[in-house]
């Protein structure tokens, strides 16, 4: 008993001389860049890296379901093609929908210059390709967006055979 007594009064003194918590504020940032990619080209930025035998006449869409792409795309300030670099989007994207032309991306957002250099948001999503504005999910980030949620609202700002240009409005909620 006495034992017992003695370690409820340890613990009692460890508990009173930790220190309270304070909690990190939280803090939202708004980004606007534009994501430019080119296919079929010298240099793709994204690249069909697998594709299932499936055929095409069971598939609705230009695009074969189940097509594998890797991307490396360029993010810049503006849509212009010599715009500012700030950084690159790097990760996967499947072709997913039979009916219609859906992707689902799991793409780093990795930013290397300005305020956030260092810094990425992931986005771990269903996007609507045909669709000219959609919104995906920013799911996580690391160095100054760790413990990253949030959306991004994409809006298609320029399409053609080789080239895809989309405006990203991003909402981060990060501490």
């Amino acid at each position: 008993m006495r034992g017992t007594l003695m370690l409820i009064w340890i613990l009692i003194v460890c508990l009173s001389l930790s220190l309270p918590y304070h909690p990190k504020p939280v803090k939202v940032t708004h980004l606007h860049f534009f994501f430019h990619e080119t296919l079929g080209s010298e240099n793709p930025t994204a690249v069909v890296i697998a594709q299932a035998n499936i055929p095409s006449n069971h598939n609705n869409s230009s695009v074969p379901f189940a097509t594998l792409y890797a991307l490396d795309d360029p993010l810049k300030i503006g849509p212009e093609h010599d715009s500012e670099v700030i950084g690159n989007a790097q990760g996967l994207a499947v072709l997913a929908g039979t009916n219609t032309t859906d992707a689902v991306m799991y793409v780093d957002f990795a930013f290397t210059t300005g305020k956030f250099n260092g810094s990425s948001l992931s986005i771990f999503s269903r996007n609507p390709i045909r669709e000219v504005e959609r919104e995906v999910a920013v799911i996580g980030g690391r160095g100054q967006f760790k413990m990253a949620t949030g959306f991004a609202l994409l809006k298609a700002y320029f399409i053609n055979s080789t080239n895809v240009i989309n405006e990203y409005n991003v909402t981060v909620i990060h501490y």
